[in-house]
């Protein structure tokens, strides 16, 4: 094998929004390595428009599930006509779970072992981040990878990296006009999560990640009352709009100072709006990951969930709050705290984000 030759690695990895953000890291050390972007198998319907342009990801081959029968999921059969169709290419299975199935899926579509490396399972890593194992197993290989084409040299910090659709972006601003929001300064604030939303108002008794209502009320007054040019924007998913507009009708704040997104948010508008506001108030979940990689100034509170491990990273003020070991629930975090750390941090004043 000659390291002249470029080669196309297949990487895997069955993540939420967040993870495949933080994934970026490791896509773009293996696209410095081996010379070509990465194909991308995974599953949701966030793959192809997170990635979208994204200079070190090449083909997007999305599952709706790997759990599936085989038999019975066509999603599955395109996928491995898909994989026999590439390339042969080094294979990084960045994967924890399900384990089994995948080995099935991939043997059905003629991947040698010899091509694939896996990663190992640390059930002891709470407190290293996501990007630094990342920064690790893009140094390891495939036994038939391993020698002509060597690790990309170390990137401190290793930072993940999304693009914005240019179509999402040069629409946005008649967007926003046509929500009265246009020339001012945008503040996004991301309250919901997918557990509490599965599991209806009774699963928010249950989860880490929920922050009660009158505290988020409390936040959105304080913060117009701070920031009186801004407008504030509920982001979320359509499931989530329900609960978004709840918050803006207790909140009692006009539409052109509070208005709640969930039915109006592709994600390409999200990066987009993501790209420009001045900053962003989340629980932990993927939105936040996103902000972050796009160099918006962002607050980040935890609950049962390790920020050594899942602290967004970008070009950006970052700020966290709660987490393990003081910590393991939102709804210890007060407003107090919250509208310290709001506060402190410092907001964008002009527009930015990777506009490559």
């Amino acid at each position: 094998m000659s390291a002249a030759r470029p080669v196309r690695p297949l990487v895997v990895r069955f993540g939420a929004l967040g993870d495949m953000v933080l994934l970026t890291g490791l896509l773009g050390l293996l696209h410095r390595r081996y010379g070509a972007p990465c194909d991308v198998l995974t599953s949701g319907a966030w793959g192809a428009p997170l990635y979208a342009g994204h200079p070190d990801v090449g083909t997007v081959i999305a599952l709706n599930s790997r759990k599936r029968p085989y038999w019975s999921d066509p999603a599955q059969w395109r996928a491995v006509a898909t994989l026999r169709a590439r390339p042969r290419g080094p294979v990084y299975v960045a994967d924890e779970f399900a384990l089994d199935k995948l080995a099935a899926l991939l043997d059905r579509a003629g991947i040698a072992a010899a091509d694939t490396v896996w990663l190992h399972r640390r059930d002891d890593a709470r407190a290293e981040h996501w990007l630094d194992r990342w920064a690790q197993f893009a140094r390891a290989a495939p036994a038939a990878w391993a020698g002509a084409w060597p690790a990309a040299k170390p990137v401190d910090p290793l930072l993940p990296r999304l693009v914005v659709d240019p179509v999402a972006r040069a629409a946005l601003p008649a967007w926003l006009a046509g929500r009265g929001l246009a020339d001012r300064p945008l503040l996004l604030v991301h309250a919901g999560n997918k557990r509490t939303l599965r599991r209806g108002r009774l699963g928010r008794l249950g989860d880490a990640k929920h922050w009660p209502d009158a505290r988020w009320i409390g936040l959105l007054r304080a913060l117009a009352a701070a920031h009186p040019d801004a407008a504030l924007l509920l982001t979320g998913t359509p499931p989530e709009q329900a609960l978004l507009a709840a918050l803006v009708r207790r909140a009692g704040l006009p539409p052109q100072r509070l208005q709640a997104l969930g039915d109006d948010l592709p994600l390409p508008r999200l990066l987009a709006l993501c790209e420009i506001a001045a900053g962003m108030v989340s629980i932990d979940t993927g939105p936040a990951h996103a902000a972050a990689a796009l160099g918006c100034p962002l607050l980040v509170l935890y609950g049962a969930a390790a920020p050594g491990a899942w602290r967004p990273r970008g070009p950006g003020a970052i700020a966290t709050l709660g987490g393990p070991p003081q910590r393991s629930r939102v709804d210890q975090i007060g407003l107090d705290e919250v509208l310290q750390a709001c506060a402190g941090l410092p907001l964008r004043a002009a527009s930015g984000g990777d506009r490559a």
